[in-house]
């Protein structure tokens, strides 16, 4: 499964973005997909991740409330958006498929498949 993230950029504290991910396959193939973060000498981060169905979502702690992942499998699409983005949210965001399992889960290692990555740069 290939995955093409796009939708970074640099932006203002306070501002909003919406990150999205094709996908070649469509769901019965990628299953479970999500989105992780990382930051320079920091360790790949889980932000959220959906279910097949797209009727199971999950969040990190620093997600809730603000980020939304959302999935429409009729254009093997998944999207992340962003509102009240905040300086620590600066990162690069990667859209991961499962390709195992069809449930969420925020283990890296559940991931088979992972895009390059976007850039969302926040500034103060």
């Amino acid at each position: 499964v290939e995955l093409v993230e796009s939708g970074g950029g640099l932006v203002q504290a306070g501002a909003s973005l919406r990150l999205s991910c094709a996908a070649s396959k469509p769901a019965s193939d990628t299953l479970a997909m999500a989105w992780f973060r990382q930051s320079p000498g920091k360790e790949r981060a889980f932000v959220a991740s959906i279910s097949r169905a797209g009727k199971s979502t999950l969040y990190a702690d620093f997600a809730e409330g603000r980020f939304t992942i959302s999935r429409d499998n009729a254009k093997n699409m998944v999207y992340l958006e962003m509102i009240n983005l905040k300086t620590e949210d600066t990162a690069r965001y990667y859209c991961a498929a499962s390709g195992v399992f069809g449930l969420t889960t925020s283990r890296a290692g559940d991931y088979a498949n992972w895009g390059q990555g976007t850039q969302v740069t926040v500034s103060s």
